[in-house]
């Protein structure tokens, strides 16, 4: 099924599960504007939404559809036929449809979620692959709360709806439970154990509970899991979903993992700012890859090494995201380098002694003024002048 064993496929849910913050809807013209973005990103997979929610829902999976060309356009649902039939409506203008289908895997799930037993929640399970198969060739299958479940029932529902006809299996860890040795042991069972494990592509969907969710995910591609799902900045329910970007960097950073995606990765910072400003969703300053602190250097040491030879502190080029640069930020624990740096920059080139009195100035400066910007320093110099 996979023609490149080392392509890792890029399914993205911040439409759909992104959305679900509070706070967070979006238009369905918010939403297809974000979805051209996403192609232009080169996502193979936009889940669009869960058409039956609402008829808002519904009309942003038909219009998804009808404005993406390249991606496949997924719509979820429970495991129930009426579920799965709208689905296939909301997806009649798609190009590459998809319908994501699942229920609870963890016994936790089976007796407090459903009130239900193993034996009749695997055959709901391959009841809805069954049914959804007659309408659409792709079907991905959510094994819920897959971080808690079982291994061995886990794999059981796995193989039966592969069987069934399940092109994708995903193993979501919902409640961002598992340490990434867990979840990557999770996926290796499911490798070494589902005897058809060969006909689907194995997906991972990690939630960021206890800060995992990238962590993991990574660990699952790293047993054999070649499709993630994501959002852009990792927003999602609770404490957020996996970020994309940090996966995808990921695997950028370390060839040695081989494995790839077909991600624009140029493109990120530009999508990070319109889901944060259309979301209402503000990114943490320190937050990585995109977070306006990511690529700023403001300890004195730390700046001495980066202007001395970039790598010393930065392991990928901002350029590399679409991030306009990086920055050297001027305050009370910034060294002399860093001064001289910024002088230069404004076209003041001093002598050793005259930057030393500069210097003085500026800690003494920085120490009350928080934000130290160019007309801070040109004051600096013009004070020094005047006092020579």
């Amino acid at each position: 099924m996979i023609h490149d064993p080392n392509r890792v496929y890029v399914f993205d849910t911040t439409l759909r599960d992104g959305e679900q913050v509070p706070g967070c809807q979006l238009t369905t013209s918010e939403k297809i504007e974000i979805a051209r973005e996403l192609e232009a990103l080169g996502v193979d997979i936009i889940e669009a939404g869960f058409p039956i929610s609402s008829p808002g829902d519904f009309q942003s999976v038909v219009e998804i559809s009808k404005s993406v060309t390249h991606p496949t356009v997924c719509a979820l649902t429970r495991a129930n036929r009426g579920d799965i039939d709208v689905a296939v409506e909301s997806l009649r203008y798609a190009k590459h449809p998809r319908i994501h289908t699942g229920i609870g895997s963890s016994d936790q799930h089976i007796k407090h979620k459903f009130n239900s037993t193993r034996e009749e929640i695997l055959a709901r399970a391959v009841d809805a692959v069954k049914y959804a198969k007659k309408s659409v060739e792709d079907i991905e299958f959510y094994a819920e709360d897959a971080g808690r479940a079982d291994v061995a029932f886990l794999a059981q529902m796995v193989e039966a709806v592969i069987a069934a006809g399940a092109t994708v299996v995903n193993i979501p860890d919902t409640n961002g439970y598992c340490l990434p040795e867990q979840y990557g042991g999770k996926i290796k069972y499911l490798k070494d154990n589902v005897q058809n494990i060969d006909k689907a592509i194995i997906s991972v969907h990690c939630h960021n509970d206890l800060g995992l969710a990238t962590a993991n995910s990574v660990a699952g591609l790293q047993y054999g899991a070649r499709q993630i799902e994501g959002t852009i900045n990792g927003i999602g329910e609770r404490a957020g979903n996996t970020s994309i970007e940090e996966v995808v960097m990921i695997l950028k950073t370390h060839p040695t993992l081989g494995l790839h995606t077909n991600i624009h990765a140029r493109n990120f910072y530009e999508i990070s700012r319109m889901v944060s400003t259309q979301m209402r969703m503000p990114v943490q300053a320190n937050k990585a890859i995109v977070g306006s602190n990511a690529f700023a250097h403001s300890s004195g040491i730390h700046q001495d090494g980066f202007l001395k030879n970039r790598e010393n502190y930065e392991i990928i080029k901002p350029e590399d995201v679409g991030f306009p640069n990086a920055s050297i930020v001027l305050t009370a624990r910034s060294g002399r380098h860093a001064l001289k740096f910024h002088l230069e920059r404004l076209g003041h080139s001093l002598d050793k002694k005259e930057l030393e009195g500069v210097y003085k100035n500026f800690l003494t400066l920085a120490d009350v003024k928080l934000d130290i910007d160019d007309n801070d320093l040109l004051g600096l110099v013009a004070y020094r002048l005047v006092r020579q």
